[in-house]
């Protein structure tokens, strides 16, 4: 019986490590997060916080994945909603009129609402969108942003400044994503499915 040398043995192990480390499930900068352009934490944002737009379609359809992700990553997800233009600021401030009446995030029913409202088909009339983006509030027994008095208006303009501002610090142009800690963004193209999105955020809760 021959006895591998000493030399080849390490040569052996050696390879079989990188084998191994080929084989690794570690997020990879670059390809599933890249790092913020400038350090956001203590500006607002949740641990986890999902970047969206109630006008993007895949963010819509994002949303029924996020009780899934917020599960496996063991982490609440906040929201962010992005401002990327004159349309997305509309879109916002339809969101965050949600958001301050209830001081939380909205559940997942008045977010599809509000992403239903907001993505009815261009043949419908004004005055039933109008109508649709009103019910969701008024069936929840909350104020129609539509039916604000003058204060309301000024707080909600100003919290949609705010994001605004801070969306151009974000640097992010395509939604939807995550921020975690403030410091990073989960590139979702870089995952195949809702339960690698979330190993990636808890990965980034660690790090």
């Amino acid at each position: 019986m021959k006895f591998i040398s000493k030399p080849m043995f390490i040569l052996l192990s050696s390879l079989l490590f990188l084998a191994a480390c080929s084989e690794s499930s570690i997020p990879e900068e670059g390809k599933q997060y890249v790092q913020l352009p400038e350090n956001l934490q203590g500006q607002g944002l949740e641990p986890v916080t999902e970047v969206f737009s109630l006008g993007c379609g895949h963010c819509r359809k994002m949303e029924d994945f996020i009780p899934v992700i917020s599960e496996k990553a063991d982490a609440d997800i906040g929201k962010m909603h992005i401002v990327f233009n004159q349309s997305a600021q509309f879109a916002a401030m339809f969101y965050y009129a949600a958001e301050m009446q209830l001081k939380a995030t909205p559940d997942h029913d008045f977010m599809l609402d509000l992403f239903n409202a907001m993505q009815m088909s261009k043949e419908t009339p004004d005055e039933e969108k109008t109508a649709a983006m009103a019910d969701a509030f008024t069936s929840r027994g909350l104020v129609s942003p539509f039916d604000y008095n003058e204060q309301q208006s000024a707080e909600l303009i100003a919290k949609v400044d705010e994001i605004s501002q801070l969306s151009q610090r974000t640097k992010i142009d395509s939604v939807p994503t995550f921020v975690v800690n403030g410091r990073y963004q989960v590139l979702v193209a870089g995952h195949k499915d809702p339960a690698k999105i979330a190993e990636t955020i808890s990965y980034l809760l660690q790090k």
